[in-house]
């Protein structure tokens, strides 16, 4: 038996990367009785059949799981947000940072067409990320600027490149690795949203190594399952202020003599990035009510 990676299955067959040839397969019958699921990602080892078709005889424990998108052994996640066209949902970004974090799981974020966004806008856009302790990159397909940089982060690792439609994904994707060639969508003007261009999970081979699985665009996700008294720590500048706080379980809403909110009064931390916090703070809170 020969390992590869599993990069695409549709219509039944299982196309695997092993060596240096993509190998059409089919799935051993006990994993479809088990109803064990398969993901882009998964590391298996298959028998050949002839010299281009094999038989997937085993799947490979994880190391790590993503539910959507679906796929595993990611490495770390990429969000791609546009600056403008359309403008970037701040709620929806933290949401994506919070999901990356519970599943620890390295997260970047890219600020694509930021060319077309002033330049005292992206600074301060990317500042209040660097200041919340993730790697940020302004970039945009027109100009260059900043693509070597998403390159570098890329380069040996798999990793999931995700972000809502109309963000660039696919365009910065093609300006990165040139041999991709991913079908592209333009913005709608009428509902600012995008075409969703990337229809399933597919792991892309980049051309200066490592893998990338562009993925459907999507606008709602679930908050993950999580404690109020937790919750800080997704934020890792308002958890930095925790011991700070007056009371120990303090969640840096209407107790008194919290850090956090000094720091937010000191403009220290970001006032978006808290009210988005106490946004998740309503919904975890609501969620343990239910439950």
């Amino acid at each position: 038996m020969e390992e590869g990676i599993l990069i695409k299955f549709y219509g039944g067959f299982y196309y695997v990367k092993a060596g240096d040839q993509l190998w059409e397969c089919s799935l051993r019958g006990r994993f479809r009785n088990q109803k064990q699921n398969i993901l882009a990602g998964d590391r298996v080892l298959i028998t050949f059949r002839d010299e281009k078709t094999g038989v997937i005889e085993k799947i490979l424990p994880r190391t790590s799981e993503l539910n959507r998108p679906s796929v595993a052994n990611v490495e770390q996640v990429l969000i791609v947000f546009a600056l403008k066209n359309p403008d970037p949902d701040f709620l929806l970004l933290d949401r994506l940072l919070l999901i990356s974090r519970q599943k620890n799981l390295p997260a970047a974020v890219i600020f694509n067409k930021a060319d077309l966004a002033t330049n005292d806008a992206a600074t301060e856009i990317l500042q209040t990320y660097q200041k919340a302790d993730y790697e940020s990159i302004l970039c945009s397909t027109k100009t260059g600027l900043g693509l070597a940089d998403v390159g570098a982060v890329l380069k040996d690792k798999i990793s999931v490149f995700t972000g809502p439609s109309g963000a660039g994904k696919s365009s910065l994707l093609n300006a990165v690795s040139s041999g991709l060639a991913l079908k592209t969508g333009e913005v709608s003007q009428k509902i600012g949203r995008g075409k969703h261009t990337t229809r399933h999970v597919e792991l892309l081979p980049l051309d200066f190594g490592g893998w990338v699985a562009d993925t459907p665009g999507f606008s709602v996700l679930e908050t993950p399952s999580i404690s109020r008294e937790e919750l800080d720590d997704f934020f890792p500048e308002i958890g930095a202020y925790r011991g700070g706080c007056r009371f120990t379980s303090c969640v840096h809403h209407k107790e008194p003599d919290c850090a956090v909110k000094d720091a937010v009064a000191a403009g220290t931390i970001d006032p978006g990035r808290y009210q988005r916090y106490l946004h998740f703070l309503q919904e975890v809170t609501e969620q343990e009510r239910r439950y």
